[in-house]
């Protein structure tokens, strides 16, 4: 069922699993392809070349990425996250603080939600590719903006993974484990589609058009009248005990 009021949205925020959600949001972007060319010269962004080539292919095309034409780059398996997009604000995302993060903050705000941290990710990918097995230490509201993507989880994430475990970071790996497919939560995003992901979730995405584009806001330490959602209480547990690693493991995996 998709969310689409706030009184649903508030009583099922808590616990997973993931849901599909409605938010309009009053903002174009500039096409995916102007964007990946951007972004991919940028200092900060992270990327991985994939594919079943040899390995000195994709370090060929790994040197390459951010010179290399962009019709040649598009044919490529690889996925590329850019977490600090504040820095585009006056550009490339211009319009989108006041258009996405402002709205959604006064709209959480007014219902009684605070926060430690929200802000905005982009990830592209082109077909075949998929992401690595994780969790975010963060909820996150995907918004699918160009191509399709499968984002993939669980009905039940406890019985793959609690959240104790996947606080200390057991969930990473390039793949996920082997699971009975009827356990398992596939919802295919189209352009326009968002969908909620609950903090701590292992979960892994795949890239089923040439080129997929998706922001996620993420929010960090969401509370909505002084209660947290229930797995992130073991994230808030695990900190009490070891305070010098808060926030050092926060949303950013290594091995997207």
């Amino acid at each position: 069922m998709t969310i689409s009021t706030p009184d649903d949205f508030t009583q099922r925020w808590r616990q997973p699993p993931n849901f599909p959600i409605d938010i309009l949001f009053d903002y174009t972007f500039l096409p995916a392809v102007d964007v990946l060319d951007l972004l991919r010269k940028d200092p900060e962004v992270r990327f991985t070349i994939l594919g079943d080539e040899d390995w000195q292919v994709r370090m060929d095309r790994t040197a390459a990425f951010r010179t290399a034409p962009m019709e040649e780059i598009v044919t490529w398996p690889f996925r590329l996250v850019h977490f600090n997009l504040s820095r585009f604000y006056a550009d490339l995302l211009d319009g989108f603080q006041e258009e996405v993060v402002i709205p959604w903050r006064v709209h959480l705000s007014a219902r009684g939600f605070t926060w430690q941290r929200l802000a905005p990710i982009l990830f592209l990918s082109t077909e075949g590719a998929a992401s690595t097995y994780h969790n975010d230490n963060s909820h996150g509201l995907v918004w699918q903006v160009h191509g399709i993507k499968t984002f993939h989880s669980y009905q039940d994430p406890d019985k793959h993974l609690p959240a104790e475990a996947a606080v200390i970071g057991e969930t990473t790996g390039e793949d996920p484990p082997d699971h009975d497919a009827a356990d398992r939560q596939s919802v295919t995003m189209r352009p326009g589609d968002q969908l909620w992901s609950h903090v701590l979730t292992p979960h892994w995405v795949t890239t089923e058009s040439a080129l997929a584009m998706s922001v996620t806001l993420s929010h960090g330490g969401l509370c909505h009248q002084g209660r947290f959602s229930e797995r992130e209480l073991a994230l808030r547990a695990y900190w009490d005990k070891n305070p010098s690693e808060a926030w050092t493991h926060d949303l950013r995996n290594v091995r997207y």
